[in-house]
């Protein structure tokens, strides 16, 4: 048992010899089942959220009562609240499945669907995509509940392709981090002569000199392409 579920516990038993709040405590305790059952508590945390139940718990902000609470992080939470509302809009038939029977689509699957419809161009018509690939993308994530790495292995080249020349831009960012992370490494490098420190810091200097020089003009055409 992790620490994380013993504290969720041992606050479940704390509240419930206080007669909390029922709603109060079914949180706490989809908290510690969430894994197994997370639209329940993306329902749950929703609807404290709408009804600003937090404040009659004593807590002024949302995202603190899920922190302190329910020992969930601000990222976690808005994830499940996000893809809730992701699947009440565009698959709300999935709410109503028992998770056995008929299995509900994971999380990072959902937000998988999600992200790709915050990266659609809006009113956009010459870069829209065709309704039968989002029917398709839909489909795979709601009715055949494809993890996440079947979705990316077969869809990112679709829905989250790159504009040409951006693969030469992230590849010289790459390359000027690394060469900073090799200058930190080459200070520390005790063992080797000062000169050659010396020598490898004026090369790595000039290469990055050159990668400055060079990422406007690459993201320059990134840009024309698009």
């Amino acid at each position: 048992m992790t620490q994380a579920h013993e504290k969720l516990e041992a606050l479940e038993d704390e509240l419930a010899a206080r007669g909390a709040d029922g709603v109060r405590l079914s949180l706490v305790r989809r908290a510690r089942n969430f894994k197994r059952s997370w639209v329940e508590m993306a329902e749950a945390l929703s609807m404290v959220r709408r009804k600003n139940l937090y404040l009659e718990w004593g807590y002024q902000d949302f995202h603190s009562y899920c922190q302190r609470e329910l020992l969930l992080t601000r990222a976690t939470v808005d994830k499940l609240t996000g893809t809730f509302a992701v699947m009440q809009e565009h698959a709300p038939q999935v709410l109503q499945r028992d998770g056995i029977a008929q299995p509900i689509p994971s999380m990072a699957s959902v937000d998988y669907f999600a992200k790709a419809l915050r990266g659609a161009p809006e009113n956009d018509d010459e870069f829209a995509l065709p309704d039968e690939q989002w029917d398709e993308l839909r489909h795979a994530v709601f009715d055949d509940n494809q993890p996440v790495a079947v979705l990316k292995k077969n869809y990112d080249s679709v829905f989250f392709a790159k504009p040409e020349g951006a693969e030469v831009v992230e590849t010289l960012e790459k390359t000027r981090a690394a060469a900073r992370r090799l200058e930190g490494l080459l200070a520390r490098a005790t063992p080797l002569s000062e000169e050659t420190v010396r020598e490898a810091m004026a090369s790595i200097a000039a290469l990055r000199e050159a990668i400055d020089a060079a990422i406007p003009e690459a993201k320059a055409n990134v840009k024309r392409a698009s």
